[in-house]
């Protein structure tokens, strides 16, 4: 089986969701060089459990996304990559990090739509979006409340849980889930304590009479 480039981030990357890039680091500049002369360009991307994203020695999670690359950009000092997730992997063994990372990795097989997750589908989109929209207001957040996403249910649903503002840890979580409906139910509880964490730390203990934050 042929080695596998891989990117570990501080990120988790989940399939049909993009994600930009900014690579100056030699080894994965050497990754990139090696992946762009491939038919279809990509690598692997795995959460970091461990360490940095800089000067390697780091520690990481096993289950991953593969990452196709559709935009690449030079400028002065790095290149700035636009990715999309694909399918999700698993890494057998690491192989060797000597020019960049490799490993084995085998494809987790892809989860499958049910016409009767129809509702349990739209009651994420609705939980993450208020969330989202809470979070953006009190702390910032990478993503638009409001952001458009696909409408096949399969690649709506991955992409509300790239979304949803969740730790990289809760993101692992969902990225290993081992049926759609799993997905969209953890999804949703996930978002809800979320929510509780937000309602706690920007609402609770308000001594100035003001009314505390709104979705």
């Amino acid at each position: 089986m042929a080695a596998t480039a891989m990117f570990p981030l501080e990120t988790v990357l989940f399939p049909y969701t993009p994600l930009a890039l900014r690579v100056f680091e030699e080894r994965y500049l050497k990754m990139l060089g090696a992946a762009l002369e491939s038919h279809q360009p990509s690598f692997g991307v795995v959460l970091i459990e461990r360490g940095s994203e800089a000067g390697g020695g780091d520690t990481r999670f096993h289950t991953g996304t593969m990452a196709r690359i559709v935009e690449v950009a030079a400028t002065e000092r790095d290149i700035e990559l636009l990715v999309v997730g694909g399918e999700r992997i698993e890494v057998g063994a690491w192989w060797n990090d000597e020019a960049y990372p490799t490993a084995e990795v085998h494809t987790i097989a892809e989860l499958t739509w049910d016409p009767a997750l129809a509702p349990l589908r739209a009651e994420a989109e609705k939980h993450v979006r208020r969330v989202l929209t809470r979070a953006a207001l009190s702390s910032g957040s990478r993503w638009d409340p409001n952001i458009e996403i696909s409408d096949d249910p399969l690649e709506s649903s991955w992409q509300l849980a790239a979304i949803a503002p969740l730790g990289p840890i809760d993101q692992l979580e969902l990225l290993r889930s081992s049926s759609l409906a799993g997905l969209l139910a953890r999804l949703i509880d996930l978002t809800l304590e979320a929510e509780q964490i937000l309602t706690a730390t920007f609402d609770g203990g308000r001594d100035d009479g003001e009314p505390g934050l709104t979705a």
